[in-house]
């Protein structure tokens, strides 16, 4: 932004302000109140060479710099006054500020107008006794000076409101990204609850203590993990693995020999980072979808590998596969829920496909980019 080259812009005075990221001169702008003094200084040194020299350059002599030192001084020091009022006004109705924009600026044209045709009388036309109107004789050359340093004070300081505005937006943006996130991780299925929990109280009443115990620390872990992590964090593969065997031990211990879970990865597969409890919901799914209508229960098997810069899970079941399972409400939440986690995290480099499985059943595929789990990756106890 070139403007030392004209009558100093001055800019709010800001000392704390956060730095400016958004601005390719963002570091010159961080402080703001440094960056006033370097535009004003610049600008109306500026100036005074400029008129100096035109005075020189038109014979009138070295007895013209001393009124045009008086007239930069004057005008340096009405634009600080300028300056203070543009502050105030700046984030009022634009009928406000325009009113006292000009209203300020005529003002300081007709000062600055006073004070510059005294000064040539006084040290430069000694003969020459200026009255009324005629102090006024310089205004329309004052009153395009000061124009164009208020034309400047405006457009860099709203420059500046608005990439102030949209940092703001960025980390709105952001805060509510993370919040939509948070939203999905949470959510956790009631049924399961109320299922497990209903189990335990049953398990209670058959005095079957050391079982009710056992599916209560299971929960108590399961539960522990899926609450304590950030809500936006990637966990190695291996961690969601270690979840999802809490997850189906308590679901074994109320289906028993009818849910019969297998996990299946290649390495480095356990230490692609992905969504913390992406699977979750698919293999809640499985659980209901293929062993609870089924007598005979099904099978879940769970593999994970890495093909290229890619990685692949599988979640396969032995139930009645795509549209032969009755139809239960709240059917094609969780894929919901994963497709917008995946969305939120992914973009659209991402593939959730549904297809049967052979024999019988369904099988899912999960294709993402394979990110490996880093030392500084903290693992949820």
């Amino acid at each position: 932004m070139a403007s030392a080259a004209r009558p100093g812009v001055a800019l709010p005075a800001a000392p704390s302000a956060p730095p400016v990221r958004g601005l390719p001169a963002g570091a010159f702008f961080a402080d703001k109140n440094r960056a006033f003094w370097l535009l004003q200084v610049a600008g109306w040194t500026f100036y005074f060479v400029l008129r100096a020299l035109s005075g020189l350059a038109n014979n009138m002599g070295l007895s013209f710099v001393l009124p045009a030192f008086i007239a930069t001084v004057t005008g340096f020091s009405l634009t600080l006054i300028m300056s203070a009022i543009y502050r105030r006004v700046i984030r009022l109705k634009p009928i406000y500020v325009w009113t006292l924009t000009a209203l300020t600026l005529f003002a300081a044209s007709a000062i600055f107008s006073v004070l510059e045709v005294w000064a040539t009388a006084t040290f430069h036309r000694p003969g020459w006794r200026p009255e009324g109107i005629e102090f006024l004789g310089a205004i329309l050359l004052d009153l395009s000076v000061l124009a164009a340093w208020t034309g400047l004070y405006y457009g860099i300081n709203y420059y500046l409101l608005l990439d102030e505005q949209a940092d703001a937006m960025a980390r709105i943006a952001a805060q509510a990204n993370e919040a939509q996130l948070a939203m999905l991780r949470y959510q956790l299925n009631p049924h399961f609850l109320f299922n497990t929990l209903n189990s335990i109280s049953t398990l209670v009443l058959l005095k079957e203590t050391e079982r009710a115990n056992a599916m209560l620390s299971r929960l108590s872990s399961f539960l522990r993990y899926s609450l304590a992590g950030e809500p936006t964090q990637l966990v190695p593969l291996r961690q969601e693995l270690e979840a999802l065997r809490q997850y189906l031990e308590i679901e074994k211990m109320r289906f028993e020999d009818r849910l019969r879970p297998s996990f299946h990865w290649v390495s480095p597969a356990e230490q692609a980072l992905i969504p913390s409890l992406l699977l979750q919901p698919l293999v809640e799914n499985a659980v209901k979808y293929a062993v609870t209508p089924l007598e005979e229960g099904a099978d879940i098997r769970i593999e994970a590998r890495v093909a290229g810069a890619r990685t692949i899970i599988t979640i396969a079941d032995t139930g009645p596969g795509l549209g032969q399972a009755p139809a239960q409400p709240g059917a094609g939440v969780g894929l919901r829920n994963i497709r917008d986690r995946l969305t939120q995290t992914y973009g659209e480099d991402y593939r959730l496909e549904l297809r049967p499985a052979h024999p019988r059943g369904l099988m899912v595929t999960l294709d993402i980019p394979f990110q490996p789990a880093s030392v500084g990756v903290r693992e949820t106890s």
